[in-house]
């Protein structure tokens, strides 16, 4: 364990704290050092955002949230904080690396804003197309579901058949089964589910175990969810081990970005994977993603953004793509003829099947001496026989991070905004950058690992669930939702809205909603209380000039890069 590099404060403490910590866990010759960070919580975003509702509120994460419930919602954790934090640990890390290789940075700025931006960017992507396909959700019938005997679980599968037989199996009758599977699916890329209440009613009328059995014949898998924000079994954000042989990292050349020379080849799949890869990319590696022959079949799902579906290219843009099957002999040579030019290889393959193709990190790293081989899972290390399929859903569930999502008068549910893929991602580079700082010091490569559930375990959250007030939440108003600046007293924003200074919440609430949002923006202005807008469509960030510094546009809308140095 080392101590970090520092991180300037300013307003963001929790990003601050999730950055100082990610950094000081590091071990000693990865130690970053002579790069400060800033965060704020604005950044290029030119609205005044003063904590961390406020850039839930504006930045889209409160309307993904909520499509759920059909209404925009407050993430019950410091999620873009959490972000923010990784982002700044990254650009420190980064800047650490480019310093060792010759360029002179000595500071790095990022924002909650832009984290939060990041977090939503396959959302902000598919709402932003240039494909007349549109996306449609509804809200309720969402998973969890509950038992006869009263235990609350998630359900996971990726597969129609698993699906199929498992409803079949516990008596669901056929046209709920069918009409279930659509929704159940595309919750990772809408943030809903609205399932047939057959469904839930077929689950309330049996026992868990019934429920359970059925699961694993079927080859589903089905996870109690936990009723407890803390995290059932710390674990580091990401590990590194040192691996056999030694290599060089060529000098750097450009000062913005510090990973300029550094290849990347990534055989990743579905969000987390990918993340990792996309993040690399950013800092200025050069990104070689493997493809199965005709291509990564995710690459036609609509909505599409030219000829290929916007939430892929929102993760895989910019890669260049290289088709093989590995599962031949020809194909895992020619993986090793990639990675023995390459500096790192990240996969998310599941357990066992590295081992099964012979690319393990002790394969490659006999053809890549130095190489930084990253593995992003699902569980590990949790020392499970039997793990369940690593999904994020299911990750929340188990990891108390479903539980911290939501206020202690609502029930506990994982969020459907995918929040550890996302971070799961971030985590994985962030272990990449840090083994690549080792490297460019010693010489040495590493393993690295990370998991969804590990990245759960960054997200800071109390032992029990939050306690909220309305104020604490999205207010309605007249023509849309805003947010009050976090744990305000209801006698600061009654006065301004033309109410006793005694009034009560509710008074405050009906106030709001008789009135448009910008008035009422204004009249708190004026008593300097910054209220924010809750967005509440995606495409309306892409319209609105205060996030022009923020987004760029192509044939989607995507963040620019959330890293700023000096």
């Amino acid at each position: 364990m080392t101590t970090s590099a520092p991180v300037r404060k300013a307003a963001a403490e929790v990003a601050a704290r999730v950055a100082e910590a990610q950094l000081s866990a590091l071990p000693a010759d990865c130690a970053a050092k002579q790069v400060d960070a800033d965060i704020d919580w604005s950044g290029p975003v030119g609205i005044p955002l003063p904590d961390e509702s406020a850039v839930q509120a504006a930045c889209g994460i409160m309307h993904v949230h909520g499509r759920a419930a059909g209404r925009p919602a407050r993430l019950g954790v410091d999620y873009a904080s959490t972000v923010a934090g990784v982002l700044a640990a990254q650009g420190v890390l980064a800047g650490s690396i480019a310093r060792e290789r010759g360029v002179r940075l000595s500071a790095v700025r990022t924002s909650v804003a832009q984290a939060a931006l990041l977090a939503v960017q396959q959302y902000l992507a598919a709402a932003t197309s240039d494909d007349d396909w549109v996306e449609s959700w509804e809200a309720g019938g969402r998973p969890p579901f509950r038992s006869r005997d009263g235990i609350r679980f998630e359900i996971e599968t990726l597969y129609a058949e698993g699906w199929q037989l498992f409803w079949r199996a516990l008596g669901a009758e056929p046209a709920a089964i069918g009409e279930g599977w659509w929704p159940f699916q595309q919750r990772f890329a809408t943030a809903s589910a609205n399932l047939p209440s057959e469904l839930h009613k077929t689950m309330a009328g049996l026992d868990y175990d019934v429920i359970s059995a059925a699961a694993v014949s079927a080859g589903i898998h089905a996870l109690p969810l936990r009723e407890y924000p803390a995290h059932p079994v710390d674990v580091a954000a990401c590990s590194l081990r040192i691996l056999p042989g030694m290599g060089e990292v060529r000098p750097a050349t450009s000062l913005a970005r510090p990973l300029e020379g550094i290849v990347v080849v990534e055989s990743t799949r579905r969000v987390q994977g990918p993340v990792a890869g996309h993040v690399l990319r950013m800092l200025g590696a050069e990104v070689i993603r493997i493809e199965p022959p005709g291509g990564d079949p995710m690459r036609g799902i609509p909505p599409m953004a030219g000829d290929c579906s916007a939430r892929f290219r929102a993760l895989n843009e910019g890669k260049r793509v290289v088709e093989l099957d590995f599962k031949t002999d020809s194909g895992r040579r020619a993986v090793y003829e990639l990675v023995a030019e390459a500096d790192v290889f990240v996969h998310n393959w599941a357990p066992g099947k590295a081992e099964q193709l012979g690319l393990d990190a002790a394969d490659l790293a006999r053809c890549r001496p130095g190489l930084t081989y990253a593995w992003a899972s699902g569980w590990e290390p949790l020392p499970w026989l039997d793990k369940p399929v690593g999904t994020d859903f299911l990750v929340q569930a188990h990891s108390g991070l479903g539980a911290a999502a939501y206020p202690e008068d609502e029930p506990s549910a994982p969020s459907l905004m995918t929040l550890t893929d996302i971070l799961g991602g971030l985590v994985c580079a962030q272990g990449v950058l840090a083994s690549l700082l080792r490297r460019v010091r010693t010489g040495t490569g590493s393993r690295v690992d990370s998991s969804l559930y590990s990245s759960a375990g960054v997200v800071p959250r109390p032992r029990h669930r939050p306690v909220w007030t309305e104020l604490d939440r999205p207010l309605a108003t007249g023509d849309g939702y805003l947010v009050l600046p976090r744990g305000i007293a209801p006698s600061s924003v009654a006065g301004p809205l033309g109410l006793r200074s005694s009034g009560t919440a509710a008074e405050i609430a009906t106030r709001l909603r008789e009135q448009p949002t910008a008035t009422s923006i204004s009249l708190l202005a004026e008593a300097d209380v910054v209220a924010t807008q809750v967005c509440t469509e995606l495409r309306d960030l892409a319209a609105d000039p205060r996030f022009d510094l923020a987004l760029g546009r192509d044939e989607h809308v995507f963040p620019l890069t959330p890293w700023e140095f000096e």
